[in-house]
């Protein structure tokens, strides 16, 4: 359908958690579509659909050549010790910072046929689940940043063009 534009950190929708998909319709096929258009662009890791302005519980992925989406993701499992990875967002542009993540994780949620499935792995796709899920409950990752860095980080994210004062 359409590329959508990306809400940048500082717009309310951003803060607020998602609504789930209870039924299945033309609206949340296009939904689907917008993500897996938006997210398909070069340099594209995962969008959430309140990065887009909608407040439904869904995200699209592009990773490793492997484009898709879920609908009503919820984190399940998180495996291995957290560790320090670079981590960026495109609500967030211009900035990344070290965020601590697990190794491994897994969501489970459906598909548009209403059939459950289930996405997993590590590396990037672990982040992606993580960071996912987490722009799905409200969160943006600076937030999750350690005390010192979100302090640094937030100074230069108000001093950037784009923040919204």
């Amino acid at each position: 359908m359409a590329v959508r534009e990306i809400r940048l950190f500082g717009d309310p929708v951003l803060r607020s958690a998602t609504d789930p998909i209870d039924s299945v319709n033309d609206s949340v096929h296009a939904l689907v579509r917008d993500l897996l258009d938006t997210v398909a662009l070069a340099g594209r890791a995962g969008v959430a659909a309140n990065q887009i302005g909608v407040g439904r519980r869904a995200f699209s992925f592009n990773i490793d050549g492997r484009l898709g989406y879920i609908l009503n993701p919820v984190l399940a499992e998180t495996r291995g010790e957290p560790a320090l990875v670079d981590e960026a967002c495109l609500s967030v542009p211009g900035f990344g910072y070290p965020r601590l993540r697990y190794p491994w994780a897994r969501v489970t949620g459906t598909n548009l046929a209403g059939e459950p499935i289930e996405l997993s792995g590590d590396g990037l796709m672990a982040q992606a689940l993580q960071h996912e899920t987490d722009h799905l409950d409200g969160r943006v990752y600076v937030e999750g940043l350690d005390p010192l860095t979100k302090r640094q980080a937030m100074r230069e994210i108000r001093e950037s063009d784009w923040f919204q004062r």
